[in-house]
């Protein structure tokens, strides 16, 4: 008995020593790189570019670019990936799937651009482009998470009385937590990254860094967009982890 919570003790510490050294080395990196903003020997063009709070703005607009398709994701893949899991519905799942996989096997920047020439060159065109880029990881795990619940417990279930609609709730849906989770996580690290191509239709967002310094050819620049579109990247990526973490259930972590 004493190894067994010896050895669960020891699990627990190795997971949060993992949870706490992505956000660490994070934090470590951007105040390097502040240090370096504020130290550095830029040109005129750099520094003007490279303005803190213009810096704020870029970020906010990225921010709100990918949170806002997060949302819309969430709303259209999780209902509809379950909803293609009950009869009659899973007849289609092929083609459902087909059509989302669509989106993604397409080149981003081809569907952001060809979005903006049908919807304009703004911030929807955008928003509607990433949507359909990130769709399928949140749909196709959510059917598989909830496909992948042992048909015994949902018998168990069904047996004790419960509705198909309680059995959802309370059986279907929390087995299948860890698998879902995995899909939103994976679904926000390609709406931070993909955002960046939002600059080209006029979107704003960090991508704007890197077209100014491809376009003026600033290489402090690009890089310092391309820097910090992967560490908001790793930072969002950490955040699943955690939500992940605290979201499934005891047994299953």
């Amino acid at each position: 008995m004493t190894d067994v919570v010896a050895v669960e003790r020891a699990s627990g510490t190795t997971s949060w020593r993992g949870l706490l050294i992505q956000p660490a080395a994070i934090a470590l990196v951007f105040v390097g790189f502040v240090v370096w903003l504020m130290t550095a020997d830029l040109t005129p063009s750099e520094r003007s570019t490279l303005n803190p709070s213009d810096l704020v703005d870029y970020a906010g607009q990225h921010l709100a670019l990918t949170f806002v398709s997060a949302l819309i994701v969430l709303v259209i893949a999780i209902p509809l990936g379950i909803l293609l899991t009950r009869r009659p519905f899973n007849r289609a799942s092929g083609i459902i799937l087909a059509i989302s996989n669509f989106g993604q096997a397409a080149p981003a920047i081809g569907l952001v651009v060809l979005l903006a020439f049908w919807l304009g060159f703004n911030f929807r065109s955008a928003v509607v482009a990433l949507v359909l880029y990130a769709i399928l990881p949140v749909l196709r795990n959510t059917m598989i998470g909830v496909q992948s619940v042992d048909a015994r417990t949902v018998e168990a279930g069904r047996g004790m009385g419960m509705s198909s609609f309680a059995v959802l709730m309370k059986v279907e849906l929390p087995l299948a937590v860890p698998v879902m989770l995995s899909g939103i996580r994976t679904a926000l690290v390609l709406l931070v990254g993909s955002a960046a191509l939002a600059t080209f239709i006029g979107a704003g967002g960090l991508g704007l860094l890197i077209t100014t310094g491809v376009t003026l050819y600033l290489p402090r620049v690009l890089i310092s967009g391309a820097l910090l579109i992967a560490l908001l990247a790793l930072l969002i990526d950490w955040l699943g982890r955690l939500v992940e973490h605290f979201a499934t259930p005891k047994g299953l972590r």
